[in-house]
């Protein structure tokens, strides 16, 4: 593939962030310069809606909640989703690749999302869910609201991210703001959209298919990310390693059959760097496992690496199954095995939040993706 294609000749992809969370999730793709991709945000709460940076906005269920919210009733959010398919369906039309963003939990991006992506899967899209579980001080109801919401996105969507918020305590300094750490949640759902869409997006000295990111997601359920940091001289090695042992992994990547590896590196990033880098994650998978690999060069990174590891194939989906909605209206595919590394090397990004019931509110531009010792290097 050329370097003069159009971007219409390309996999077209959608983000859609759904409720408060998900439209932070999206202004903070939208601040870091995430590439080749259309911003969407959905939300009943119409303040918020009209604040995001997002390039499509839809208010959900305009005559059910008059633009107030959904009040941390998933639902009212699912109501609301319902009142809108049509402009949700509009808005989908034509991606080959959607991601639903949102923080379970609340109200509007619990119910939405499920509605969301049903729709997105009806459209032919593949349809991948990054979402936060809340912290355990939000409280039962709404650890119970998440869950069950989890559950029911889960069965319409082709896979499905989770980032439990209560691991950020494990990567974040004892005296972080709380509103600090909610914009932590934003960048880790940013950087797991981003380490896809890079990928299929940004054109490379060479290109990856999108049919090969595909053979990766497609029905492949539950899935894991990781984030590693590496310097010095056996960087990508230990950028690896603390990517597959990221406090963020709600389980071990043993077991997993497939993996998507997105490495950051300066200009002077190596091809057996990233080679290094696949085989630590083939090797703490335990299997023959299928690897995707890209790699960004970003000229403000001098001896640091950074390693995305997205691992998927836990627990192939069952064809078929009933998918009934949990809400109601009261208060397989066959997969490419090869040890073969797809390798893309893209150009340099620009590395650079809003709120309903499902997020957190954003007070500066300060970058929170990278420890403190990182952030001055403008990521």
């Amino acid at each position: 593939m050329g370097n003069g294609l159009e971007m219409d000749q390309l996999a077209k992809i959608k983000v859609i962030g759904c409720g408060g969370g998900g439209g932070n999730a999206v202004n903070r793709m939208v601040e870091s310069g995430v590439k080749g991709v259309e911003f969407i945000v959905a939300n009943t709460d119409l303040q918020v809606l009209n604040n995001s940076k997002a390039d499509i906005k839809i208010q959900l269920g305009a005559n059910l909640t008059d633009g107030l919210g959904a009040g941390s009733r998933p639902d009212i959010g699912r109501e609301a989703a319902l009142e809108s398919k049509k402009e949700i369906e509009d808005a989908l039309t034509g991606a080959d690749m959607v991601f639903i963003t949102c923080g379970m939990g609340g109200g509007t991006g619990t119910g939405a999302a499920p509605v969301v992506a049903e729709i997105a899967q009806a459209l032919g899209a593949l349809t991948v869910a990054i979402v936060t579980k809340p912290f355990t001080f939000e409280g039962k109801k709404r650890m119970d609201n998440a869950l069950r919401g989890l559950a029911e996105l889960e069965k319409h969507v082709d896979t499905l991210i989770v980032i439990p918020n209560d691991r950020l305590r494990e990567i974040i300094d004892k005296t972080t703001p709380m509103l600090e750490a909610f914009k932590e949640v934003d960048n880790v759902l940013r950087r797991g959209v981003q380490s896809i869409s890079d990928l299929i997006a940004v054109v490379g000295l060479v290109n990856l298919d999108f049919a090969d990111v595909q053979s990766v997601m497609k029905d492949s359920g539950r899935a894991i990310i990781g984030i590693g940091i590496g310097v010095g001289e056996e960087r990508a090695i230990e950028a690896a390693k603390q990517a597959v042992s990221s406090p963020l992994l709600e389980t071990s990547i043993t077991g997993a059959t497939d993996a998507i590896i997105n490495i950051t590196g300066g200009v002077n990033l190596t091809l057996f760097e990233a080679e290094q880098a696949a085989e630590v994650v083939r090797a703490a998978s335990g299997n023959d496992i299928n690897t995707i690999f890209g790699s960004v060069i970003n000229e403000n990174l001098s001896d640091e690496v950074i390693v995305t590891v997205i691992a998927t194939g836990f627990d192939k989906k069952e064809q078929g199954e009933t998918k009934q909605p949990i809400f109601s209206n009261a208060a397989p595919t066959s997969r490419r095995r090869s040890e073969e590394i797809s390798y893309v090397a893209t150009m340099p990004q620009n590395d650079a939040d809003n709120d309903d019931d499902d997020g957190g509110e954003i007070l500066d531009d300060t970058d929170y993706d990278f420890p403190p010792f990182l952030r001055d290097k403008n990521f």
